[in-house]
């Protein structure tokens, strides 16, 4: 396996040009609140932090409602992927099931150790899956909720019937990303308390703040994790003795004590309205050029544009593939989705009015008659 076969694509700066307007990434594009960026400002960089966070994982503790030691500081979600998936290797397990179309960090991990992958293609290829392990088989299974890069959520059903078969294999570790669940701009999250409270959760606020260069974010280890460590794969205090001696920076703490502010959540309910109307905006001037939207409950989406050069869908990709080069070229980053294993497709931000001027700008060149007046607004 080659080397570049174990890194994870990302969206964001790739070292071309500066990017003027970026679409590639899943971040909010609302401008920052103001009080976090002075809470970053006015952290204290001339001390370490305490190499416990010890203030952090109470106050985090507080808010989700749990004891102190369930929490595990993280240099944001990528961070903690590497980090427990680590431990669960160390801990016996070698299967681990992640989702596809889905982040690549899940399988890059894993690869980079040996352990054995499969990508799973929808909520009855993780069912099945796990049906086919033997209870005593210890595993990995990754789930994103909402999933990136799709921003769809798997089914109720689902997640009741994930429940069942975790209780039939002891040895199964679940692990949720809840990256994108401060964006969601519609519905409810569909995770049940009972679901939640039994796997390892990932949070990042970084992302719903637009602050992606901040790493920070924590695990939530499982309510019944510290009764049993002696069966499970993977414990809190292993994941602590994982990390260095300061995970987070001074600026990464500052961050994670400003998210459960009643200001910052605010401030997150008014971006994420403003998201919503952004991203009709934005769906319905891509529309009128013949792009076809995947649905999402996320500010973020799957979208697929024209044919480009006719029925060959390796001239299709090829195409595609050159007019995206076109657009970095004018400071424009738009994600092909192939990394996803989504040929063909790309994966949107929802971005502010001005950018979106920007790219129909671009668009219309691309598109050439096709091209509505919208393009032009």
């Amino acid at each position: 396996m080659s080397r570049s076969d174990l890194r994870a694509q990302h969206g964001g700066p790739d070292g071309g040009p500066p990017i003027l307007w970026d679409f590639s990434s899943n971040a909010n594009a609302v401008p920052t609140a103001p009080h976090v960026l002075a809470a970053l400002v006015q952290a204290d960089r001339q001390r370490y932090p305490d190499p416990h966070y010890t203030a952090l994982r109470e106050h985090l503790a507080q808010h989700a409602k749990v004891l102190p030691e369930h929490i595990v500081p993280t240099a944001g979600s990528s961070e903690g992927i590497r980090r427990l998936t680590l431990a669960a290797h160390l801990g016996g397990v070698q299967h681990v099931g992640v989702p596809q179309p889905g982040y690549g960090d899940y399988a890059a991990a894993a690869q980079a150790i040996g352990m054995s992958v499969s990508p799973l293609s929808d909520p009855h290829a993780h069912l099945d899956w796990i049906e086919s392990l033997s209870p005593g088989t210890p595993a990995l299974l990754w789930l994103c909720e909402p999933c990136n890069p799709t921003g769809r959520s798997a089914p109720e059903s689902f997640w009741r019937d994930l429940h069942a078969l975790m209780a039939q294999r002891p040895r199964l570790t679940v692990a949720l990303d809840r990256a994108y669940e401060p964006l969601r701009l519609r519905g409810h999250d569909p995770v049940p308390p009972a679901v939640a409270a039994a796997c390892w959760q990932l949070w990042s606020p970084n992302k719903a703040l637009g602050l992606t260069g901040v790493r920070a974010g924590w695990m939530q280890a499982p309510a019944e994790s510290l009764a049993t460590e002696t069966q499970a794969a993977i414990s809190a205090e292993q994941l602590l003795k994982l990390a260095p001696s300061w995970v987070l920076s001074a600026e990464g703490l500052a961050l994670l004590m400003t998210w459960h502010e009643p200001a910052t959540q605010a401030w997150l309910l008014d971006a994420r309205q403003t998201l919503s109307a952004w991203m009709t905006q934005q769906q319905a001037a891509l529309q009128d050029l013949g792009w076809q939207h995947e649905p999402s409950d996320t500010p973020f989406f799957v979208s697929r544009p024209p044919r480009l050069s006719g029925p060959s869908e390796v001239q299709d990709t090829t195409a595609l593939l050159q007019h995206l080069q076109h657009l970095r070229d004018h400071g424009i980053k738009l994600r092909d989705a192939t990394s996803f294993a989504l040929p063909g497709l790309l994966r949107l931000r929802t971005h502010c009015p001005q950018a979106q001027a920007a790219l129909l700008h671009c668009l219309h060149a691309w598109h050439g008659p096709h091209s509505s007046a919208r393009t032009s607004a």
